[in-house]
């Protein structure tokens, strides 16, 4: 459902820039952080603009709780929360609906990539917790849990970063904030390891054609290789910091 915009806001501007001066295939300033907790085998924090989110990995481990096991492979388990304070209007602190939607979204983006066959009799637990929303959050929780992943050591077959590609005033545009999302034509968030070329995410909410989903989604690729290379700059940065030697 399109939401009317409020008088005034310019989405694409007759230069051809977005409300926030970004171009079209422009993403926002986006930081990474890895082993942030002490406490947990790996952690990491992404930022994609305003949009901030944390990522806990414990595991691969026994289940705390009696919990039914997979006797060839380990489980992934993925709890994908938004805080309280983390949008504009308090959230109730409960998991909503689209947030236990979102955790089952984001294990079947992880599930390709994780391999999870040298961990039988296990779970993996991922806690990812939005502290700041403005759009995007589920492409930015895929892009943390990857890192935190690695930072844990568990093995992949490749690093997974994330970025949604939204329709705004009849323009594709890169890496969508929340005023887009929510005046915008339709968005794809999409998922992907560009390293064995696989994408482990793809939904589209609204209508594009045919011509315009092929661009939207060559758009959000050439993003994502670019946010799996910050993804490997971090982690060799962070093991440089841990007292490693610079691969």
């Amino acid at each position: 459902m399109v939401v009317k915009k409020p008088e005034g806001l310019v989405l694409i501007t007759p230069e051809g820039l977005r409300h926030d001066g970004r171009r079209p295939d422009e993403l926002r300033p986006i930081k990474m952080e890895v082993g942030i907790f002490k406490n947990a085998d790996g952690s990491a924090m992404v930022e994609y603009g305003k949009t901030r989110v944390i990522a806990a990995v414990y595991g691969p481990r026994e289940p705390i709780q009696k919990f039914p096991l997979l006797p060839d492979k380990a489980t992934l388990r993925v709890r994908y929360h938004m805080a309280p304070f983390s949008t504009e209007e308090r959230k109730n602190p409960a998991p909503s609906r689209r947030e236990i939607e979102l955790s089952k979204v984001i294990r079947e983006a992880l599930e390709p990539i994780v391999l999870t066959e040298e961990y039988p009799r296990t779970v993996i637990d991922i806690f990812l917790e939005v502290i700041q929303a403005d759009g995007g959050t589920r492409t930015a929780a895929v892009t943390a849990a990857s890192l935190a992943l690695a930072d844990a050591g568990v093995p992949m077959r490749a690093l997974v970063g994330g970025v949604a590609v939204g329709k705004v005033d009849g323009v594709l545009v890169v890496d969508i904030d929340e005023t887009e999302d929510m005046y915008g034509e339709a968005d794809l968030p999409v998922a992907a390891a560009p390293d064995i070329g696989l994408v482990t995410l793809l939904q589209l909410n609204g209508v594009m054609t045919r011509e315009e989903f092929s661009r939207a989604l060559d758009m959000a690729l050439t993003a994502i290789s670019k946010i799996v290379e910050m993804e490997k700059r971090t982690l060799r940065s962070g093991y440089v910091e841990a007292g490693g030697s610079e691969l």
